[in-house]
């Protein structure tokens, strides 16, 4: 049978448990208001004198000792003072009374007023008043449903301000349902085309998106279905991201919600949400579950709790576990999940027949920071001029997120200048408002302190620009930026591993500003701040924690379960003392190195500190003009011009 269309405009009408609250009170009102007769309000000198003294009173009932209710005679209703209580309200229905009433005061008053009124009277014509007891039911009813109403009320607002209004949690009967987005197939339009790099995790999460389309080809072997797959990897690098494109490539349901929609303030709603979570998963599947940021719920169990104490939060984890390994079955049903501290997981939850796969998405390297650069730029008026390789060199050590945000902010900056294009100054200048900062051009520095800032960094140039695996630079700047007076940006060569001599480089590099200050001022200044810092943890990772130091030998003191005191040395007062000495040694070695680098190449660190101050910017090109080309070139831009030979 075939469902008739509704015309264009009608919109049916679901139905709401609130129009029964509401039929329900205006009942009450509409009897409290059609239900009243046509008694009306009087005092006792009107009865007296218009009623009770004409002898046009039949009786007269005390209700409850508190008001008298006064009947007319029948064959005195149709008097002009009585028009208007001689018939019910609403109808042309007799009324017999009672006709008027008023407050009395007291018994004993009103009955004294009476005789005193009555005694002309002859005995048969006096008037005795009747005495009632009567309980207003409706009144009482209402006295005690109206108080209820409005407490329900109350409560019914103060839930939804906790749980939100619009989710399952905003209602309370439905606080223990999950909270759990289902994505419809039709409206995920992400697919692994929009993810750039992650080509490995990509190729993990393929095989579970093709288990689920042809679970015959795996199973007719003997295989499982995957029960998960965990992302780990720092903020920002896409995963996410890829839990979309799973969802738009897998074209089955897909429910989404994060590791903090199951914490709630009552105890058991956590339980609660996993276990709905899973049955509404299971009745769609096969289906998939992905949990953003699981490390909400899912930290290891037993740290910083206190004996006895019933952790709403491991309740939540232990229901997890048993729904995704327990008795119960759940075929067809696949959990993905995301985190970035993955280091904090209980060992339950990450171990083989809970989540399988454990998908690791590092930061991109410089050809998959390229090939995410192609995808964000796609939407952006770009001039032509444009290179994606210098982008993509100008950001090391950016995840996915971070060249999103450089690709717009490059927009941004575009359009306030009112270009018609976005050109390659004002991606440089995004890169250098995400990294550095606002630039404060309302800073007073001095002409010496400004002289002193552009040796500083052109002895940080040229001492990184003569050493082999110091990173190369890529822009100085004298330019006041966020907190700090002058910037050099560096190429980072992304190694797996790193030798002595490569540490020993960077720390001769980092210590090549101050260097420079002491040689051409004879005096140094507090400008090196953050080069000291960096290379005093440098040189202690060297010697307690890589086993770089011969006196010190192959030890180290790093503790990678995070276990260990930070009041507590592992190490005596004497290894303590050799420590330092070492950590010493290595700095001003390395020092009196810079100095010796800056000494043979003065002229033309002098030229590039005059380039500064009469440009407050330099480039590498720059640095190509006063050293030449640099003796060495990194693996990854070897790797990138061979990508570019075979894309031309």
């Amino acid at each position: 049978m075939k469902k008739q269309k509704l015309p264009k405009g009608f919109k049916v009408i679901k139905f709401n448990i609130y129009w029964i609250y509401g039929a329900i009170f205006l009942f009450f009102l509409l009897v409290q208001f059609f239900g009243s007769d046509s008694t009306k309000q009087t005092n006792w000198q009107e009865f007296n004198s218009r009623m009770l003294q004409p002898k046009k009173v039949e009786k007269v009932v005390i209700i409850n000792k508190e008001k008298a209710f006064i009947h007319i005679k029948r064959e005195n209703l149709n008097e002009d003072f009585f028009q208007n209580v001689n018939k019910k309200s609403f109808s042309e229905t007799p009324n017999y009374g009672p006709h008027y009433y008023f407050e009395i005061g007291s018994v004993e008053t009103f009955n004294d007023n009476l005789k005193e009124a009555q005694k002309d009277f002859e005995e048969y014509e006096k008037i005795s008043p009747y005495y009632e007891t009567k309980e207003n039911i409706l009144g009482d009813i209402l006295s005690w449903i109206l108080p209820l109403i409005i407490f329900i009320g109350i409560w019914f607002f103060i839930m939804k301000r906790m749980s939100g209004a619009g989710g399952a949690g905003s209602q309370i009967f439905n606080i223990g349902k999950t909270q759990g987005k289902l994505i419809d197939k039709d409206k995920m339009k992400v697919t692994f085309k929009d993810v750039a790099g992650l080509e490995e995790a990509k190729e993990e999460i393929t095989e579970i998106v093709d288990f689920l389309k042809s679970p015959e080809k795996y199973t007719k072997l003997g295989g499982k279905i995957p029960r998960g797959a965990m992302l780990i990897g720092p903020p920002g690098t896409g995963k996410t991201l890829l839990a979309k494109a799973v969802a738009g490539e897998a074209k089955v349901p897909f429910f989404s919600l994060s590791g903090s929609d199951f914490v709630e303030m009552f105890v058991g709603v956590g339980a609660s949400r996993v276990r709905d979570l899973f049955k509404q998963a299971k009745e769609k599947s096969p289906s998939i579950i992905f949990i953003d940021e699981i490390d909400a719920i899912g930290r290891a169990r037993g740290k910083n709790a206190m004996t006895g104490s019933n952790d709403e939060r491991e309740n939540t984890l232990n229901q997890l576990l048993t729904e995704m390994d327990g008795f119960t079955t759940n075929s067809g049903v696949i959990v993905m999940a995301a985190t970035n501290r993955a280091d904090i997981l209980d060992k339950a939850l990450t171990r083989a027949g809970r989540f399988d796969r454990q998908i690791f998405v590092d930061l991109p390297n410089l050809v998959e920071r390229k090939q995410i650069f192609q995808v964000h730029l796609k939407p952006l008026k770009i001039s032509s001029s444009i290179d994606i390789n210098f982008l993509a060199r100008q950001t090391p050590g950016f995840s996915g997120a971070d060249i999103a945000n450089v690709c717009n902010e490059s927009a941004l900056i575009a359009a306030r200048k009112s270009k018609k294009q976005i050109k390659k100054q004002d991606f440089l200048d995004a890169v250098d408002r995400i990294i550095g900062g606002l630039e404060k051009k309302s800073k007073i520095i001095s002409p010496n302190e400004k002289k002193t800032i552009a040796f500083h960094e052109a002895g940080h140039a040229t001492v990184s620009w003569m050493l082999e695996f110091a990173s190369p630079l890529i822009k100085v700047t004298i330019v006041p930026r966020g907190k700090s007076l002058g910037a050099a940006w560096y190429l980072p060569e992304e190694r797996q591993l790193t030798t002595t001599e490569q540490m020993l480089d960077e720390i001769c590099a980092a210590l090549g500003g101050r260097a420079a200050e002491e040689l051409f001022f004879k005096k140094i200044s507090t400008g090196a701040l953050s080069d000291l810092e960096k290379v005093t943890k440098q040189a202690y990772a060297m010697v307690s924690i890589y086993g770089l130091s011969e006196k010190v030998g192959n030890l180290s003191y790093y503790d990678s379960s995070g276990q260990q005191s930070g009041f507590t040395k592992p190490y005596s007062e004497t290894r303590a003392q050799i420590i330092d000495t070492e950590v010493s040694k290595i700095i001003e070695n390395q020092y009196k190195r810079a100095k010796n680098i800056i000494m043979k190449n003065k002229k033309k660190l002098e030229k590039l500190a005059d380039q500064l101050l009469k440009n407050e910017v330099i480039f590498k090109n720059d640095l190509v003009d006063i050293f030449g080309e640099r003796k060495w070139l990194s693996y990854e831009e070897e790797q990138l011009k061979k990508t570019d030979k075979k894309n031309n």
